[in-house]
Order: structure tokens, then C-alpha cells, then sequence
């Protein structure tokens, strides 16, 4: 008896187990992940304990939903009703109730004060009657597919979750300015997908009239999530090195206030500001020879003279002034140019952007000239190189003479994590300040911003750009000499096929003038040759004139290129002077006068003239001596 009861116990065991729903589960798992959030934290609990609105995720089989193939909608208090059918993954439920979490966020819901006072006629056109701003109509299909696509493009910006569909390249005009163009113009095919209640709208708007009028302490959702913001970008900078402030430092509370007012009322600058400590300290100063301020990239913090006579709006200034340096990375962009010079450079674009967007206020003698506006600090750099016995004398925050873009080489180094952070920070604050139209931000600046989300190839990929620009490959034509197969469709037309010419043709060449001494690093110098050896290869190019240089020249002719990597023995150590072999190969009678010249050094050479086309190829962490006027490829 005992025996029958346990296996009927395990057959309902077994059925209960079958019973688990597996789309519930998911969901689940994907609602705790966007609930643990720290950037949808405080949408989850309100922080002031006043607010009965929570998100909240409830499992049901909604209708309209099912109808629309839809997977979520958002209602005004803050419930995200699930689709229960949605065969959705977690990472696909995730991107789902994150847009649902940022319609609340980017104020999507919020109450329309005058359409509740004054709701429009029932003889009133149906796309007068929707709000330009507020709550979302389901009448006004264009605002509500705008507002869709410009939360689907703060997904894609901080990879938040997998959209259920694919999505097309999505527009980057404001909300406003998509949903009136949309109006004439009829809304785009394709960006259905951009929302989370498939072809149906994702959001439900609020009654007209609350019935329980909310306590006036209360946060709105925007208010709630730009908290949350701060609090991400807090959470991201410990997760980067646990950048807190450390024991010993000192922090004076008025720049603290200054630092505040980011976090809370700028959002462009929030998550930058909610990670940089604050070190306002009368001997760091002293011995920095800081005179107002100078940052700190590598450990996001920023050094203050709290002895500095400014006013709270100039502190905002100068804070945003050196977080824009760290975050864009301004000390790691030198590359051959002076270093004072380009900080120079740097004052003077940031100091503009600032100004243009009324950031606290310029304090008295920081760099600033309006002729400079829209100038990029590459362009700035060449134009105040020019004048360089003048500019000596400019002073940056830190005082005349001296940059204020620090690095410390005995720090241990957090590069990638703060690029991370860095990048992270200001991608989020471009897309929320953008999302609510607080202000329009110099083109500049917004450019820096987005290219910091595309880094730049690499040099393997550079150079091969370069010789498919300037060594040309014999190209092939179609004869009918040379019939091609005929396509199954349409036997009867013949079709060309591609051929080689057999006559005698001129194949393309190149030069390379490689520094063989002693300060050349051999692993390196083996991944710069092997790299030449692929991409001649592909080019087709059956010999390279290569050139060893150190004290002198040493002519090794024509090579094979695959013999530039593998059986090159390098014949010099001793010091590098690069010009002779320059010239050797410039005077060359057998070396063709269109062909280009590739530079390999370390960088510690003597300057050289070239008088073709050519390119240096040199160690990431050096720097060439001079001014190139060539390409510069950097190899690691």
C-alpha cells in the first residue's frame, strides 16, 4: 500500500513539473533583471515613500495584445501587462519591459494639465485632439511610433536587451520633430517593430481626471528615473576600479554642490558627474601647481584650488569644463602634436561648446574666442600652432604654462574600463537629454559624443585601406573568348567570363624604408612585416623594393613579399637616420616614380622629407618627432 501511495506521489510530482510555464519563467527572470537595474531602481520603488505608483509587471492574456501581436503595454501607474502567448527568449523579454520602463522614464504617460482641464470637442479633427506633449493618444499614431523609436534608440545605444524584430536604421530627430514630419509625410514602413505592443500602441494613457490626486512630495517618473541615472553611472564607475573617494582627500561642499547640481538637473553631464570625486585640497594644489582646477582621466577625479575666489556657477563651469576632457579622451589624442598646445586647443572647443549652452558661467581669464566656433580642436590645433611664442603665455585652469589634463604613470591603469564608463556615461546623457528636449547642444559636441560609440579601426584595417588606395592590382575583363557558365534560368544567352590579360603588363610595386636599430622592438617589428606581406600579397604585387636603415642605408632590392616577413635578416643596430634610405629610393632609376614608400621606425629618428606618396607605420606608444604630413598607422 505504502509502495502505491509513493508512486502515485511521484506521479503528481512528475505532472506538476510538466506543469511549469516555461514563458512565465522567462519572463520572470527577465523582469528581475530589469528590476534589479540600478537605472530603473527607483522607477521600481519610489525613494521618497510617498508614492503608491510602483513597476510592476502583471502575467495576463490581454486582448488587444493578442490581437496586435503585441508582448507589453504600460499603464500611467506604473503596471506593464505581459502577454502570456509572447513566445518570447529572456533577453528578448528584457528589451520588452525596459522600453515599457523607459516610456515611464522619458515622460511618455505624464498627465496633459490642459487637455485634462479642457478636453477638446467631439467636431475637433482626431490629430488636433492629441497633445503635443503628455499623455499618449492612440489617436496620434505618428507621436506614438516616434516616441517608440526614440526609446528604441536609447536601447540600442546602452545594448539593453534583444529587440523581438529586427529594426531598420532609426531616425535621430526628436520625438516632436518625427511625429509632425510623420503627420504630412505618413509614418515609415518597418518600425513597427519598434514597439513592444507589436502593431497596436504600448502605451495607456492616464484618465483625463485622477481619481486619488497624488501627495504634492510626490517624483514624477522622469524625476524618479534621473535618479536611477546617477545611480547607474555610480554603480558602472565602482564596477571600473571602485573610483570612490579616498581616505585622507579632502572635499569642500561647495564644489560637492557643483558637482550636485549635474546629477540632478543636467542630464547631458549626469552620469559623468555622479562618477568624478570631488579633491579640493590646499597642498595637492600647491603641489600640482593647480591655480583653479585640472582632472585626472585615468582615476575620474578632479583636483580643485579651494582657495580659487569663484562663484557657484563658475564651479559648474569649470567641473563640466574638466569632465569633457577626461571623458573624451583629449589626453589620449596628442599623437605627434605638442602636448601644451593641444590642451590649448582643447580649452579653447570645450570652452566654447559650454558657453553656447549656457553651462554655469565663464570665469575670468579662461581661454575663449568666438572665432572658433564650430571648429573642430584638431582644426584649433593648426591654427594656433602657428603662433606659438604668443600661446606660451595663454594659460589652461591648472595656470599659465601647464595643462590641465593630468596622468599618473605609477597609477595602475584602467583604460578600458573607463573607456567603458566614460563612453557609457555620455551616450546616455546625449540620449535622455535628447528624449526630453531640454536644449539644443552644439553640433561639436554631439559628433564627439557619438563617435566615441564607433571607435576607430584598427591598424591592421587602416593599412589595408591605404594600399588599396595607392598600390594598384592588375584588374581582369570579361571576354567571350573565355565563355562563362551559363545561368540554369536562361541557357541559350552565353556570357562572358573573366580573364587575364596574357600580354605583358607593368605590376605595381612599392617601397619600404624599415629602421632596423637597436631600440626596434623584434615581435613588433614581426607584426608590421607579416601585415605588409598579407596585404601585398592580395594586391597581387609580386616584389616590394625594401631599404634597412639605421646609421645607413643597406639596399636589399626587390624582394619577394613573402620573404619580407619570414627570411628578412635586419643587417643594422646602430642609430636611425632615415633620410639617406629616402633618397636612395626617391633617386632609384629602377624604381617606379608613382609608386609609394612605407616607413617603418619606432619612432626615434632624425625628421625626414619624402617627396611622394607615403605613410609611417610605427609602435602604438611612440610618437613620431616630428609633424607628419602623411598617414600615420599605429601597430600593436
Amino acid at each position: 500500500m505504502s509502495t502505491a501511495r509513493g508512486a502515485a506521489a511521484r506521479g503528481a510530482a512528475a505532472r506538476g513539473a510538466r506543469k511549469v510555464d516555461r514563458r512565465l519563467e522567462a519572463a520572470q527572470n527577465a523582469w528581475s533583471a530589469v528590476a534589479g537595474n540600478s537605472m530603473f531602481r527607483a522607477l521600481a520603488s519610489d525613494p521618497t515613500g510617498n508614492d503608491p505608483r510602483a513597476l510592476r509587471m502583471q502575467w495576463a492574456e490581454d486582448t488587444q495584445l493578442i490581437r496586435d501581436r503585441g508582448h507589453a503595454r504600460v499603464h500611467a501607474d506604473g503596471t506593464v501587462i505581459a502577454n502570456k502567448h509572447s513566445p518570447l527568449e529572456p533577453d528578448e523579454w528584457v528589451w520588452v519591459f525596459a522600453h515599457c520602463a523607459l516610456h515611464l522614464g522619458f515622460g511618455h504617460l505624464s498627465p496633459d494639465p490642459v487637455s485634462a482641464a479642457a478636453p477638446a470637442s467631439a467636431a475637433a479633427p482626431a490629430s488636433a485632439a492629441a497633445p503635443a506633449s503628455g499623455a499618449s493618444s492612440p489617436v496620434d499614431a505618428a507621436l506614438a511610433v516616434a516616441r517608440c523609436v526614440v526609446v528604441a534608440r536609447f536601447q540600442e545605444a546602452l545594448r539593453l536587451g534583444r529587440p523581438p524584430a529586427l529594426l531598420p536604421s532609426l531616425p535621430t530627430a526628436f520625438e516632436e520633430q518625427l511625429a509632425e514630419r510623420w503627420r504630412i509625410s505618413g509614418i515609415p514602413s518597418g518600425l513597427s517593430g519598434c514597439s513592444a505592443g507589436g502593431a497596436g500602441p504600448d502605451l495607456v494613457p492616464p484618465a483625463p481626471l485622477p481619481s486619488a490626486p497624488l501627495p504634492p512630495a510626490t517624483l514624477s517618473w522622469p524625476d524618479r528615473f534621473a535618479l536611477g541615472l546617477g545611480q547607474a553611472a555610480a554603480d558602472a564607475v565602482d564596477e571600473a576600479g571602485a573610483l570612490r573617494p579616498v581616505a585622507g582627500r579632502k572635499t569642500d561642499e561647495a564644489w560637492e554642490v557643483a558637482r550636485r547640481w549635474f546629477v540632478s538637473s543636467y542630464p547631458l553631464l549626469a552620469g559623468l558627474a555622479a562618477g568624478f570625486t570631488i579633491i579640493s585640497d590646499v597642498a595637492v594644489a600647491r603641489d600640482l601647481s593647480i591655480t583653479v582646477a585640472a582632472v585626472d582621466p585615468s582615476a575620474a577625479e578632479i583636483y580643485v584650488n579651494p582657495l580659487a575666489p569663484l562663484t557657484t556657477e563658475e564651479r559648474r563651469f569649470v567641473i563640466a569644463h574638466e569632465m569633457l576632457h577626461a571623458a573624451l579622451r583629449h589626453g589620449d589624442r596628442i599623437a605627434h602634436r605638442d602636448p601644451y598646445l593641444w590642451n590649448v586647443a582643447t580649452d579653447y572647443v570645450i570652452n566654447g561648446w559650454l558657453v553656447e549652452m549656457a553651462v554655469g558661467d565663464l570665469p575670468e581669464g579662461v581661454l575663449y574666442d568666438p572665432r572658433f566656433k564650430d571648429a573642430g580642436a584638431e582644426e584649433v590645433y593648426d591654427l594656433i600652432a602657428t603662433d606659438l611664442r604668443r600661446l606660451r603665455r595663454l594659460g589652461t585652469l591648472r595656470g599659465r604654462g601647464l595643462g590641465d589634463i593630468l596622468s599618473d604613470a605609477h597609477r595602475a591603469h584602467r583604460g578600458t574600463e573607463l573607456d567603458e564608463y566614460y563612453r557609457r556615461a555620455l551616450a546616455t546623457g546625449l540620449a535622455f537629454h535628447e528624449s526630453n528636449g531640454r536644449s539644443y547642444l552644439p553640433s561639436g559636441l554631439v559628433e564627439e559624443i557619438r563617435a566615441l560609440d564607433h571607435p576607430p579601426l584598427p591598424w591592421d584595417a587602416q593599412l589595408a585601406n591605404w594600399f588599396a588606395e595607392h598600390v594598384r592590382s592588375p584588374t581582369p575583363r570579361r571576354s567571350y573568348a573565355r565563355a562563362s557558365r551559363r545561368q540554369s534560368s536562361t541557357p541559350h544567352i552565353p556570357r562572358p567570363g573573366w580573364l587575364w590579360p596574357e600580354e605583358e603588363s607593368f605590376h605595381a610595386t612599392f617601397g619600404v624604408v624599415l629602421d632596423t636599430s637597436g631600440s626596434m622592438d623584434r615581435t613588433l617589428l614581426g607584426k608590421a612585416l607579416g601585415a605588409i606581406a598579407s596585404y601585398a600579397t592580395a594586391r597581387d604585387v609580386p616584389a616590394a623594393r625594401v631599404v634597412f636603415c639605421d646609421a645607413a642605408a643597406y639596399d636589399a632590392g626587390y624582394l619577394p613579399v613573402a620573404d619580407i616577413a619570414g627570411r628578412v635578416k635586419v643587417k643594422g643596430r646602430g642609430g636611425t637616420i632615415l633620410q639617406p634610405a629616402i633618397k636612395l629610393l626617391e633617386r632609384a632609376p629602377d624604381f617606379p616614380a608613382d609608386a609609394p614608400i612605407l616607413i617603418i621606425t619606432d619612432g626615434y629618428c632624425d625628421p625626414v622629407r619624402v617627396r611622394r606618396e607615403h605613410a609611417f607605420l610605427i609602435p602604438e606608444t611612440t610618437r613620431l618627432p616630428f609633424t607628419p604630413r602623411a598617414p600615420v598607422f599605429r601597430f600593436r
